[in-house]
């Protein structure tokens, strides 16, 4: 649902799950950190936070309506699959969490710039 009234809500599903990506893996980037194998987990930590700064960008563009928005949402999915897979190699629930919510995000991400 759009917060105002007159604003299209065509990109509601996606606004979501984005917002919700972003905030799994800042929490998940600061659960890793703390994580006895810390070193063995730096290109995960890296995509983690390249995932939560595209999915912010792209909550941006999605929520003015941007011509861009469809294209950033493409390059949005490629970088929630590749940290799904970088996450889905570490075994604890924050990380599989995080998986889970990041191909989710991808899903609905592709289908905005279809």
């Amino acid at each position: 649902m759009s917060v105002l009234s007159t604003s299209p809500n065509t990109n509601n599903a996606c606004l979501q799950i984005c917002i919700t990506c972003l905030q799994a893996c800042k929490e998940c980037l600061t659960a890793c950190l703390n994580e006895p194998d810390v070193q063995a987990r730096i290109n995960c930590i890296r995509t983690l936070n390249d995932c939560a700064e595209i999915c912010s960008l792209a909550i941006h563009y999605m929520a003015s309506n941007s011509t861009f928005a469809p294209a950033l949402c493409r390059l949005c999915a490629e970088v929630c699959e590749a940290c799904a897979k970088h996450c889905e190699m570490f075994q604890d629930a924050h990380c599989q969490e995080c998986a889970k919510i990041c191909h989710q995000c991808a899903e609905e991400c592709r289908k905005m710039s279809a």
